[in-house]
């Protein structure tokens, strides 16, 4: 009896580095979804500047990229010390690549993440771009400008 084939494997994610840097910054989403994202090199240069709260990592499977994820954890949301929140910050799932519950994975993976930290909710954040038409009909935004103040109290 012939051995079973070994399982595929599953989606992973990766701390980003010198390594994988290109491969990161050659994900793109499909046309007309780019104003609904920012684009992975704004995503990394953000990270840089805020080190204690972004989370960059790039999702590969079966050793290619397939996505870009950033996630924020336990940030002063007020400013105040009152609300500390943690989430899903961006999502890029490359083009060629949607469709195939990467997307899912991600969602998942930053959940996994923020419960072995201690969290039990998962935020998530959306552009305000040109889809939306006012501020109440989808809740406030979190932007890194909005928080850039914010940042800097997070533990």
């Amino acid at each position: 009896m012939a051995p079973a084939p070994a399982p595929a494997p599953a989606p992973r994610l990766e701390e980003i580095t010198p390594r994988n840097i290109d491969a990161s910054l050659a994900i793109r989403v499909r046309p007309g979804q780019e104003h609904a994202v920012s684009p992975v090199v704004k995503s990394l240069a953000e990270a840089y500047v805020r080190p204690g709260v972004a989370w960059p990592r790039l999702i590969v499977d079966g050793g290619r990229p397939v996505g870009f994820l950033m996630a924020f954890f336990d940030i002063d949301w007020n400013g105040d010390g009152t609300l500390f929140r943690s989430g899903l910050w961006r999502l890029d799932i490359d083009a060629g690549q949607q469709g195939r519950g990467y997307g899912r994975f991600a969602v998942d993976a930053v959940a996994a993440e923020i419960r072995r930290r201690g969290g039990d909710r998962l935020h998530v954040c959306r552009h305000p771009g040109p889809v939306r038409t006012s501020s109440s009909a989808t809740g406030p935004a979190w932007s890194p400008r909005a928080a850039s103040s914010r940042a800097a109290g997070a533990r």
